[in-house]
């Protein structure tokens, strides 16, 4: 019987990359529900494509557009994040996709935990903002979460077969500004900061990649999924992107995953664990490889790594402050609102203004994340 996959953010990077990989095992996987925020048009072709049960669109003001789209279709159309966080609990679904960006990921996630469905998780701030939250929830009902970050992925495959581990070990690209000195960094671009040297993904992610935050959130992250603490999770900056992370035992052995940089592997494995598939990616050819860096991240020149770190050590709603304010110096940034390392400045000064929670519930993230991105705005609008 075919897997049913519902993709929350069909339209972005992974969301596509994921309908890539169901189009290649047609008899083993079928998109049960796509959704997007506000891409109507490719919402429309994709449906059109894999004759999905339903689509959702989180804008209530694109439903008309969807729906007269999609009107010679039998494809169900719902808007609105109501109805986005209802999909995910269809009896028929196996694996709910979480790629949508950002926070909005949260509580369709919890519902599709709620729901006892398998979560192939890329929505790393679900994690980063509610950790202990997701992590009792998932104890509760018994749902497991394979990871997509490739990363994260690469851990998770690196342990199957380990034990005793001491030391989580993430890589970093490094991003476009590695070799960039912190007077350069006071004046690139937006433009500089989307061409990511070796990864294709959405802007938001792709900024935060240069600024390190992503590699900041994939520290949080892991702290939950592999249940280590942050003095366990190293980063490396490794510029070939061929290693994903590694795992350290507690006998020194160090073990490794290695591939070429494809998102379709990790979100495959997300999705034929514990199997493996064939899957038609570019392989890793060594002789034209020929060598492999490591490096020590500079967390004075990339400052949102470090202030990562402190918000996971600081524990309870400090990494959700970090979330929202990162949000939006993201947008700020990507609409020339604030420089490249003015964003790291502004984050800095959110987490010291907002009132901190040391056990935080639902309600507290809720009202975290809305003060913090007021906060946010008003530093960048000073």
């Amino acid at each position: 019987m075919k897997k049913q996959i519902a993709i929350l953010g069909s339209t972005g990077s992974i969301g596509t990359q994921a309908l890539q990989v169901i189009a290649e095992h047609p008899d083993l996987y079928e998109a049960y529900a796509l959704t997007a925020h506000s891409h109507v048009e490719l919402l429309a072709e994709q449906a059109r494509r894999f004759m999905p049960e339903a689509v959702v669109i989180a804008n209530p003001d694109k439903y008309g557009e969807l729906k007269e789209a999609l009107a010679d279709l039998p494809v169900k159309v719902y808007a609105g994040e109501d109805a986005l966080c209802q999909i995910v609990e269809s009896s028929p679904i196996d694996i709910v996709l979480t790629a949508m960006v950002g926070y909005a990921g949260l509580r369709p996630t919890m519902n599709a935990i709620r729901a006892g469905k398998a979560i192939a998780l890329a929505n790393k701030e679900t994690l980063v903002v509610a950790g202990d939250l997701i992590t009792r929830l998932v104890e509760e009902y018994h749902v497991p979460i394979l990871p997509v970050d490739s990363e994260h992925s690469a851990v998770f495959q690196c342990l199957e077969t380990g034990n005793r581990l001491e030391k989580v070990i993430l890589t970093a690209s490094g991003g476009p500004f590695r070799t960039f000195t912190a007077e350069q960094l006071a004046t690139v671009t937006k433009e500089q900061a989307l061409h990511h040297p070796n990864w294709h993904m959405g802007a938001k992610i792709t900024i935060d990649s240069a600024s390190m935050m992503n590699k900041g959130f994939e520290v949080m992250e892991a702290k939950w999924l592999f249940g280590v603490r942050p003095e366990q999770i190293e980063v490396v900056v490794h510029p070939q992107s061929i290693i994903h992370s590694m795992v350290q035992f507690a006998d020194g052995a160090v073990k490794a995953q290695l591939g070429t940089p494809d998102m379709r592997l990790p979100i495959q494995y997300a999705f034929s664990y514990p199997q493996r598939l064939p899957l038609s990616v570019e392989r890793v050819d060594f002789e034209r490889l020929g060598t492999l860096t490591f490096e020590k991240p500079d967390t004075r020149r990339f400052r949102n790594l470090a202030l990562a770190y402190d918000a996971l050590h600081e524990g309870g709603n400090m990494p959700c402050i970090v979330n929202a304010a990162n949000e939006v110096v993201v947008d700020a940034f990507l609409h020339d609102r604030v420089s490249f390392l003015g964003m790291s400045d502004v984050i800095e000064r959110t987490m010291q203004r907002v009132a901190f929670v040391a056990t935080p519930t639902y309600d507290d993230y809720v009202s975290t994340d809305a003060e913090a991105r007021r906060v946010a705005g008003e530093l960048i609008n000073q």
